[in-house]
């Protein structure tokens, strides 16, 4: 559900976000550029999100495994 909030802002301000942003897109452009200051993901949540990931999942192996050298290889 969302709200209708009414804020002020220069009117500089309004122009270039109107002119970069573009009509009816400053709404959303400024709930992304505040939502990670005021809304705190579920830890959990997320790596959950993150294990369905397949391709995430598939790199995030293959980068771990990389790291893994065969010991034999090591100088004492």
């Amino acid at each position: 559900m969302q709200k209708k909030l009414t804020i002020s802002v220069d009117e500089t301000v309004y122009a270039g976000l109107y002119k970069v942003i573009g009509k009816r897109k400053i709404s959303q452009f400024i709930e992304k550029l505040v939502r990670p200051y005021v809304v705190k993901p579920s830890l959990s949540q997320a790596y959950k999100e993150m294990a369905e990931d397949e391709n995430r999942e598939k790199e995030a192996t293959e980068w771990s495994d990389g790291l893994i050298g065969d010991i034999s290889d090591e100088t004492r």
